[in-house]
């Protein structure tokens, strides 16, 4: 089909290449625009600000909100897919792109269920997708009428805008559940309250679906959780029963196909102590669980994302080694004296195997600024548990000494 070619006020493109846009201008689009490149694209973000880190090597920006319908149409005229790199656009506002005939992808049929946390609940739930018990909360009588119902720890939550851990509350009693959901309230949130579930960790499963209908799913991931950001993930996830495995995979495309996705799908998971799963949260965009393609994957989740809101042919998702260990780099509490570009000298001087990827982001504590892979040798196997654990010691190592200036093995060069 003929394309449209790009706006962008600087230098050409040539016509018959897509234009794709991507709302918000941050990491993700920042490393969604590096496998544009690769596709001979550009990909247009609408950025806050020109110092988002998409903004920061994409040529082709508009700036403005989210939440401006005006920003929206000028950030989608000519293009040929309108993708998020957040899930925080009103999907009234979308709805209007859709009328304007903009094609939005995922559509936000889709979307509002990675928005809102209590339409994703019942959702699921009538889909007969495994979830924790959960009731939607209007006052705190609704509180103590759950808890009575499930006699087990319960999490609270907003339904709407949290993530990395904000606006989510593990209670350790009713008592603290009703005074987390009464401070909700005041703020004027919606309210969700859910019990605790008993896992053994945390699993991610990633997919992609065009919108022909084609499917592709990587390997089920280990994440691990620090205070609500993950700062781990392993890929394959290690010691996962393959019955579980099979299982995650097939929920994943379930869900992609049940929900209309196009685009990549994240699921977040809770593998429970007694062998289940259970759904935790679901993302529809390029996701921190999928970080590890970059460098472990045969195709990325970001070029992948590209190949399916254009409906293009899927990408093969298949490993290049047997283990692939993310960890993202956290802003420190105390930030070095030494400068970011001296400790990317230092790690390679020191470990040369790490695949750094920075975000352009000024450092502040907890901040996400970038992330390490690590791959693990040819020949080794995933259930061969110190191989594992060599490995991420390694990828932990070289995200620390990057957000501290500091070995966690106390090693010196000077030493």
């Amino acid at each position: 089909m003929p394309r449209n070619p790009s706006a962008r006020s600087g230098g050409r493109k040539e016509p018959d290449m897509p234009v794709v846009t991507m709302i918000g201008g941050g990491q993700l689009a920042r490393m969604t625009h590096q496998a544009a490149i690769a596709l001979g694209q550009t990909l247009r973000v609408l950025a806050a600000s020109p110092d988002d880190p998409a903004a920061q090597v994409t040529p082709d920006v508009v700036l403005g909100a989210h939440t401006d319908l005006d920003a929206l149409r000028r950030a989608a005229a000519g293009a040929d897919a309108l993708t998020f790199d957040h899930e925080h656009v009103p999907t009234e506002l979308l709805e209007k792109l859709i009328a304007d005939g903009v094609n939005v992808a995922p559509p936000p049929t889709a979307l509002i269920h990675a928005q809102d946390k209590l339409v994703m609940r019942r959702r699921l739930e009538a889909m007969g997708a495994p979830v924790p018990r959960f009731a939607r909360v209007t006052d705190v009588a609704d509180v103590d009428a759950f808890a009575a119902r499930v006699d087990r720890p319960l999490v609270v939550k907003t339904v709407r805008g949290g993530y990395d851990g904000r606006g989510v509350t593990l209670t350790d009693d009713v008592a603290e559940a009703r005074a987390v959901a009464t401070r909700y309230l005041a703020d004027g949130a919606d309210v969700l309250v859910e019990e605790k579930v008993d896992m053994r960790r945390e699993l991610a499963v990633l997919v992609a679906r065009s919108p022909f209908g084609q499917g592709a799913i990587w390997p089920v991931v280990h994440t691990v959780q620090r205070n609500g950001i993950c700062v781990e993930a392993i890929a394959p996830a290690p010691g996962l029963d393959p019955e579980l495995r099979d299982a995650a995979s097939r929920l994943g495309l379930q869900l992609a196909g049940e929900l209309g996705v196009v685009g990549v799908l994240a699921v977040e998971l809770f593998e429970t102590v007694d062998g289940a799963l259970m759904v935790n949260e679901l993302a529809m965009r390029p996701h921190n669980s999928g970080h590890w393609t970059m460098d472990g994957a045969r195709t990325s989740q970001f070029e992948q994302h590209l190949r399916a809101v254009l409906d293009y042919p899927l990408g093969d998702t298949s490993v290049i080694a047997p283990v692939t260990v993310m960890a993202n780099v956290l802003g420190a509490q105390r930030i070095p004296s030494m400068s970011m570009d001296e400790r990317v000298h230092h790690l390679f001087a020191r470990m040369p195997e790490a695949k750094v990827h920075l975000y352009g982001k000024g450092e502040r504590p907890g901040r996400k600024i970038g992330h390490v892979n690590v791959l693990g040798a040819a020949g080794g196997s995933v259930e061969d548990q110190a191989y594992v654990a060599d490995v991420r010691e390694r990828a932990v190592r070289a995200a620390h000494w990057l957000s501290h200036a500091e070995w966690t093995d106390g090693w010196s060069e000077h030493g």
